[in-house]
């Protein structure tokens, strides 16, 4: 993309950023609000950044937010009323603590956001070396929130909602950032080839080629290698469990989505990026707080993208 390009597409983000500016100013009517003080939205990795953001603006639109973090503080110095509780997604043991702690808490949740994700590497680096970790907790991780979590999502007519924290880094569609190899870019796409089984296969192979030196030279994500990697693995899951969870009955629905917050100014990013966390946080709330949810898509600034 030359420099006309490049402009153009600045353009395009900064008028998009100005019609979501609008947006956010108008408030929802009681008819959209499904929710109601009892709502209970628990948000994984909310002590700062996108996290933090989401558990902010869920409790002033009124929701019972639960926070996940070593510290509450903050948000409630802002005078918001929120709960708290110690969670490591990556320690099975503190994950089942959690959800003992929900349930005995507030007798399950209607709203579970997973954010809790870690990117190592800052401007143009593409360092391999903490591979493993990113794996570990931006998609296991999440991966074991979501199994455990299920059995406790509240029964609704609206239906309980789980939202993924995915990255247009792993878009399989992708013409900079995709898979080199063809065939298991494919069965990624298909929905009848997508299991969890072909994705834990995907991210072993990685991970097995970051050990063995060859990960360069067989065709995975050019940027962020492993941050990509994790969330294409994410965004992946998000389907397979939209397509799992469909056949829930009325009034115990499941409704989970992914959205990719854009390039956000916070500590992960280095500060580098071109919107605050508060922006970068609204697409993530008016997701669960659709009053008609979706499942199994994939947005961005308010709008669904492609896979």
């Amino acid at each position: 993309m030359g420099k006309a390009g490049k402009q153009r597409a600045r353009e395009r983000r900064e008028q998009r950023r100005q019609e979501i500016l609008e947006l956010r100013k108008v408030p929802y009517t009681p008819a959209d609000r499904w929710w109601s003080p009892d709502t209970v939205a628990a948000v994984t990795g909310s002590n700062r950044g996108i996290g933090y953001e989401i558990a902010r603006q869920l409790a002033m639109h009124g929701l019972r937010v639960v926070v996940t973090s070593r510290d509450a503080g903050a948000l409630r110095q802002e005078g918001l009323d929120v709960d708290y509780c110690q969670l490591d997604i990556v320690d099975e043991s503190s994950v089942k603590a959690f959800a003992n702690w929900i349930l005995m808490k507030h007798g399950g949740l209607d709203i579970l956001v997973n954010n809790a994700g870690v990117n190592f590497n800052k401007g143009s680096e593409n360092s391999v070396e903490y591979a493993s970790k990113v794996i570990d907790i931006n998609y296991i991780g999440t991966k074991r929130m979501i199994q455990t979590m299920i059995p406790l999502m509240k029964p609704s007519t609206s239906g309980a909602r789980i939202l993924n924290i995915g990255s247009r880094l792993g878009r399989l569609g992708s013409r900079r950032n995709k898979l080199g190899d063809a065939t298991l870019n494919e069965q990624l796409l298909r929905d009848d080839c997508l299991s969890e089984s072909l994705i834990d296969h995907m991210v072993a192979e990685f991970l097995k080629q970051v050990g063995d030196g060859s990960w360069m030279s067989n065709g995975w994500p050019q940027i962020f290698t492993d941050y990509s990697v994790s969330k294409l693995a994410v965004n992946a899951y998000t389907r397979l469990m939209a397509r799992t969870l469909s056949s829930r009955p009325e009034g115990h629905k499941i409704h989970i989505n992914c959205y990719c917050p854009g390039w956000v100014k916070t500590s992960m990013t280095g500060w580098e990026g071109n919107i605050s966390a508060e922006e970068g946080a609204d697409t993530g709330v008016w997701t669960v707080l659709l009053p008609e949810s979706p499942t199994g898509k994939f947005f961005a600034e308010r709008r669904e993208i492609n896979f």
